[in-house]
């Protein structure tokens, strides 16, 4: 007892359930260590550390000075202005890259909590996840991924990565944010191993072989991150949170979008379920009622089928450490095969229905023509962009650099400041409508 009074004399910010020593069969039959999580999480007090040595903070563990670097990062506010799946002007409801963020990070919690995993962890993940997205969301991607097909291509999981470990600079010690190993290994591969081969990612897609984005090769070359393994269980959390976040409201905005309607959900398994228990429960009911009550009720029973398959998985590899998550040849964090295959349903569902819309399509496609226009117009003319930009491409050596940094300028704009890029630069500029 001696020693528990005496470690908590020497760190009093921890939380009074982590003063808690339990017994090695704790709640719902997992093993807790010493710090009141589980013996496979990854805990604060044993980080790795960060790349550039920095003395401890006072107040915050490693992995709250992570989440607050991250949220006070200047990627994080442009979040705010990055379309999700609809233009941000199209409506004041619809979701933002900010607000899917923040819902991924809300839920990530949750589930952690639920594990016995890091919640500090989980939710620097989840709040750092998308800082690499580019505007437009996916069409802005598929816009940039065109542009650099001769340079290597464009990934928003790498460019994430190189937000946090170059492209944010306002530290007097160096570029970046300077996170801890745990947080850049978890950004880097919460979606799987990305070298070797592994019989499932966390979302239960299977892993394949495939070249790895310059961003990552190049930081892993100087602070490996372990690239064959899987990323720690707090890592795949945040992974299947972003996904529980989307399908959810991607429904929700596709339904006040009009493109899609409650009689739909009636043709899926999943989102029937849920229609069918609204209705029975509440009779008749306004339409926005009746959505939020089954986006409700689908991320309950969706966080709850995770929370129970990953037991189940914990149960039989009885992982030791976070080592042996690592190690494991499949996700310990998982939905159910039934659970999964629900979700293919909706996913497919959704692709159709409102991600391949026509309007949405049209959408995009215009977001895609304004990304490509400002990527070639500063290729060809890098004088077009802020000083400080055009210098640094003008210093840079040979047209893979020269490209590569005017990618990043442009992933970095949100989706307002690109339109009104392109309205400097150009005559005409789509209305987005």
């Amino acid at each position: 007892m001696a020693e528990i009074v005496d470690r908590e004399q020497r760190n009093p910010r921890l939380r009074p359930r982590q003063r808690v020593v339990q017994a090695a069969s704790g709640r719902g039959g997992m093993a807790y260590a010493r710090h009141g999580l589980a013996v496979y999480a990854t805990p604060a007090v044993a980080s790795r550390g960060r790349f550039h040595d920095e003395p401890a903070c006072p107040t915050r563990n490693p992995f709250q000075r992570d989440r607050d670097r991250i949220l006070h990062s200047t990627a994080f506010r442009r979040l705010t202005y990055k379309t999700q799946v609809f233009i941000a002007h199209e409506g004041d409801h619809y979701r933002t890259r900010l607000t899917h963020t923040l819902e991924v990070a809300q839920i990530a919690r949750t589930m952690a909590r639920q594990l016995g995993l890091d919640e500090d962890l989980a939710e620097a993940l989840a709040l750092a996840h998308d800082l690499g997205h580019p505007p437009f969301g996916h069409a802005g991607e598929r816009a940039l991924n065109d542009c650099l097909t001769a340079y290597g291509g464009f990934d928003h999981n790498a460019q994430s990565l190189k937000v946090v470990t170059e492209l944010e600079r306002k530290y007097a010690r160096f570029d970046g944010l300077n996170l801890t190993w745990e947080t850049l290994e978890g950004l880097v591969k919460h979606n799987g191993p990305l070298l070797g081969r592994r019989s499932a990612g966390p979302t239960g897609t299977a892993g394949r072989r495939r070249q790895l984005p310059a961003a990552i090769r190049c930081y892993d070359a100087r602070h490996a991150l372990e690239l064959a393994q899987f990323a720690s269980a707090e890592a795949q959390i945040a992974a299947l949170a972003d996904d529980i976040a989307y399908n959810n409201h991607d429904i929700d905005d596709g339904l006040r979008a009009g493109l899609i309607e409650i009689d739909d959900l009636r043709e899926i398994a999943l989102t029937r379920r849920f229609v069918t228990e609204v209705e029975e429960t509440y009779g008749s009911l306004a339409e926005p009622r009746v959505i939020y009550e089954v986006n409700r009720r689908m991320i309950a029973a969706m966080v709850a089928d995770v929370v129970g398959e990953t037991r189940r998985r914990i149960a039989v590899l009885a992982p030791g450490s976070v080592a042996a998550v690592r190690s494991a040849r499949q996700p310990v964090v998982a939905f159910s095969g039934a659970m999964a295959g629900e979700i293919a349903e909706l996913r497919k569902f959704l692709f159709a229905s409102v991600y391949r819309h026509t309007q949405v399509m049209r959408v995009m496609q215009q977001a895609e023509a304004i990304v490509r226009d400002l990527f070639d117009r500063f290729l060809q003319s890098p004088d077009a962009l802020p000083q400080g930009w055009s210098a640094a491409v003008r210093d840079d050596s040979g047209a893979s650099a020269r490209a590569v940094r005017i990618a990043d300028f442009v992933a970095g704009m949100t989706d307002r400041y690109a339109i009104e890029q392109h309205r400097r630069l150009f005559d005409a500029t789509p209305d987005l409508r």
